[in-house]
Order: structure tokens, then sequence, then C-alpha cells
């Protein structure tokens, strides 16, 4: 993978922090701190904003991995050490809020599927990274928690509601009240996780996810994740009109014709988004 430069950094001790890599139809954001457990700074936080509109603007982009560097942490919450610079005013916090918050309804409102590829803790902050992503996976040493009733910390509805449909209510609960650490199997068993792999095997299993979603229909994939992100919305909220939209796209596609043929023909399809 060639890694692609990201805007917006400020300071130049934390360019290196994000990267960003393509390999195909395989986009990749790695939260490169590990001597932080891959805590995220402010100047982090908008490069993977910018990262996040490289792989939307991509057309060439159909899956997206997050990941983080160092093998011991996916990604941890905020760096507490650039809490005096960065966020030490009312309007310096709420900043970073907005951009928060922007960058957690880019991943998961994204119309490109997204993978979160786990190895380590993956708590608080980096639990709601995780839980952004329509899929996650997850070597065995991993460690999962949201301590925000050890800390003192409000949780966002939208973090609870997410939670919530991915575990149901009960596993919420267990997680948010206890604030306790689950393991990879506890995670798997809850349905916080798809898949528990040994670390070794944790990145060719996620690169074999990824290219397979890749080589498929790219306006197929996107109709099934908007018809999904509108089934869990409010009915009031949903838009059908784009749904139906987006289905008849892909009936129109040169790539449903490219499909038909492939089969009839017992080959693989090259789908071009068309």
């Amino acid at each position: 993978m060639a890694p692609d430069a990201v805007e917006e950094i400020d300071d130049i001790e934390e360019y290196n922090k994000i990267v960003y890599e393509t390999d195909g139809p395989v986009a990749k954001i790695i939260f490169n701190n590990p001597d932080r457990r891959n805590a995220v700074s402010p100047d982090m936080m908008r490069a993977v904003d910018a990262a996040l509109d490289k792989v939307i603007e991509d057309d060439s982009v159909r899956v997206l991995v997050i990941t983080g560097a160092g093998g011991k942490s996916f990604i941890s919450g905020s760096d507490i050490s650039k809490f005096d610079k960065h966020r030490s005013s009312p309007e310096q916090v709420e900043a970073y809020n907005q951009r928060s918050n922007r960058v957690h309804e880019k991943i998961e409102g994204m119309d490109k599927p997204t993978i979160a590829m786990i190895n380590g803790f993956c708590i608080g902050g980096g639990a709601g990274f995780a839980l952004d992503c329509d899929i996650r996976i997850c070597s065995t040493k991993s460690q999962f928690g949201i301590p925000a009733v050890k800390l003192g910390l409000g949780y966002r509805y939208s973090s609870v509601n997410r939670l919530s449909e991915i575990v149901g209510p009960a596993f919420a609960k267990l997680i948010l009240f206890t604030g306790s650490r689950f393991t990879a199997e506890e995670a798997y068993h809850m349905g916080l996780v798809h898949k528990v792999v040994p670390e070794e095997e944790l990145e060719s299993t996620v690169m074999e996810f990824a290219e397979t979603i890749g080589g498929n229909a790219p306006l197929t994939l996107k109709s099934i994740k908007t018809i999904i992100n509108n089934i869990v919305k409010d009915p009031d909220d949903r838009d059908m009109e784009e749904v139906e939209r987006q289905i008849d796209a892909c009936f129109k596609s040169e790539d449903y014709i490219e499909g038909r043929k492939a089969f009839m023909e017992k080959r693989i399809p090259q789908f071009k988004g068309k």
C-alpha cells in the first residue's frame, strides 16, 4: 500500500500519527500513536477527518479498513496530554467536539462498507470508533470496555444508541453500567465483534474480507448500506425516495449487465461502479 498525504496538520509531530493507504479498492486509515496506545489528539482528529474525505471522494475506493498501529491497542480515547494546548477553553472544547462528532458521523454514515481491524485494547473512544464500523474483526488478545461510569463522563446518545443496536439493550447495560473490560470471546458472544482470530491471522483475515467486498458491485453495496442505515432510523426520518433511486440505479447500470454476463460465462465480474 502506498501512503498518501493527509492535510490540515498544524503540529508537524502529529503528521505521521494518521496514515492513509490505498491498495486497489481497499483504503486503510491507521492510527499511528502506539506510544500512547493510539490516543487521539485534536490534530489527529483533523487528519482523520481529511482522510475520510479522501475515502468518500475516491470512487476507486470501495471499502475502508480502520486500525491502530503497534499491536497493543486499536484506538484509545482522547490524548489527554494535548488538552492544555488544544482544549483549554470552552471554544476549543466545542470545536473539538464538533469535529469529533463529524468524524464519527462520517464513518457511520459512509455509503461504503467499513471494517474495524482490532488488535489489543479497544477501550472508551476506541470502542466508539469500532462501533462506527459495519464489520468488527479482532485478535484473541483484544479487550473491550467503555469506562464512562468510572470517569464521571456523559456518554453520547448516538453512541449508546449504536451500542444498543449492535449488542441489544441488556448487554449495553452490562457494558455501560459496570465499565468493566471484556475479553474477545465475551465480546463475540455479545455480538460486539463478528469474528475472533489469532493475532498472526488478523490482517490476512481482514484483508480477505475487504478484498471480497471490494470485488463486489459498488452500486449494490451502496444501496444495501443505504437501506440498512434507513432501517435503523425512526420511520419519519427514512429517505425511501433515495432508497428506491439507488435500487433503480443498480438495475440500470453497466454493472448489472456485466454481472449477468459474468454469471453466464462462469467468470469473475469486473465491476466499474457505473
